[in-house]
């Protein structure tokens, strides 16, 4: 027995002494040397060219950069909102340094995971988590969809009371969103906004899918809009947007791509489609994920509170691809470029959805109705 005891204690010295001669883990380092670990969980899937495409862009971004520092992976969660929670507390479990979430949708459930998992940094974006909970390890990204929209109401007001071939007599534009949602209702505040600075007596066609991923009825409800006599019509509905841009080609008439480049993304294989497309307004998401991980990595990024990304931080914007060149003359090209300068100097100040009166914002709806 006395034998066994000092086999045992001399084993037991051997393991303390190995485990201090570990070096301890920092609250920067992660458990491969160093490499940062990330990993992007879209609730819906990708292929939207859209909002959750730009995420996906955004960990290419990241990947590009930071190389063989940083490990990263988008995960597919569906439109299954009973898949969100289980994934997002697996991921939880593993070993992952950065989890990353969108949309309003996963708000509730990131709060609660968050909360029991403090050691994990989480970015949420185009949403804010509620910091009177703690969560001082969440980095909420919103964006100013508002002044970009602003543009391009701007843009569709002088399309269409110009003399473009496809515009005619009736002189509408059209807003087609996914869900009568305050982030989406913030894109249609900017729109007629910037609608009306041009023309005060702009109508706006506005439908609402009740969906982010039914193109199909998208398509059905953009052609109703068409058929009304809209001119151009702007899609703010995720994949489910991608309907209008199939009515704006069945029809002959304008569309307004949103979040990502879409003229660009349909120019290899649906070039007639593209060709229709007079600009998108984009939401940044890649850009802004690429600008959270710079800000990781620089030990500067401001987890336990929320930002909303602008022009000057290239979180929104407007493209000015070649469809946008050839399609949109010079002189309204100069008025877009005058009216988002006046925006980004505080000289056109953009009215927002957020904290809106419910009753004022059907008053601007009825108010905008052909």
């Amino acid at each position: 027995m006395n034998k066994y005891l000092a086999f045992l204690f001399l084993a037991l010295i051997s393991v303390a002494m190995i485990l201090s001669g570990c070096p301890k883990k920092t609250d920067t380092e992660t458990e491969d040397d160093g490499v940062l670990k990330i990993v992007n969980l879209i609730n819906g899937t990708l292929g939207d060219k859209s909002f959750f495409d730009s995420s996906a862009v955004g960990m290419d971004l990241i990947k590009a950069k930071y190389g063989d520092a940083v490990v990263t992976k988008t995960i597919e969660m569906t439109f299954d909102q009973t898949n969100w929670e289980p994934t997002l507390l697996d991921m939880a479990d593993q070993d992952w340094d950065i989890i990353i979430v969108g949309t309003w949708q996963m708000t509730e459930i990131l709060q609660e995971v968050a909360k029991d998992n403090p050691d994990i940094k989480f970015i949420i974006y185009d949403t804010e988590v509620d910091y009177s909970l703690g969560l001082e390890n969440v980095y909420s990204i919103l964006y100013s969809q508002n002044e970009a929209s602003f543009v391009a109401g701007a843009m569709a007001a002088e399309i269409t009371k110009s003399n473009l071939p496809l515009t005619n007599p009736e002189k509408s534009i059209g807003f087609l969103g996914g869900m009568d949602i305050p982030v989406i209702n913030d894109f249609l505040v900017g729109y007629a906004e910037g609608a009306r600075y041009i023309d005060p007596d702009t109508k706006i066609a506005i439908s609402y899918i009740g969906s982010f991923e039914d193109s199909a009825k998208g398509k059905e409800m953009a052609l109703a809009q068409y058929n009304q006599g809209v001119d151009i019509g702007f899609n703010v509905a995720g994949q489910a947007g991608l309907g209008q841009l199939d009515a704006a080609k069945d029809m002959s008439r304008y569309a307004i791509g949103v979040d990502s480049d879409q003229a660009e993304l349909f120019a290899e294989k649906d070039r007639a489609t593209s060709e229709l497309v007079a600009t998108s307004v984009l939401k940044r998401v890649d850009r802004s994920l690429l600008r959270a991980i710079d800000m990781h990595m620089e030990g500067t990024a401001p987890y336990g509170s929320s930002e909303t990304l602008g022009f000057a931080e290239g979180g929104v914007g407007i493209a000015r691809n070649e469809f946008y060149m050839n399609l949109v003359p010079e002189d309204i090209r100069a008025v877009v470029d005058e009216v988002e300068t006046k925006i980004r100097d505080g000289e056109i100040e953009v009215g927002t959805a957020f904290g809106m009166d419910p009753a004022a914002l059907n008053e601007l709806r009825i108010s905008l109705s052909p």
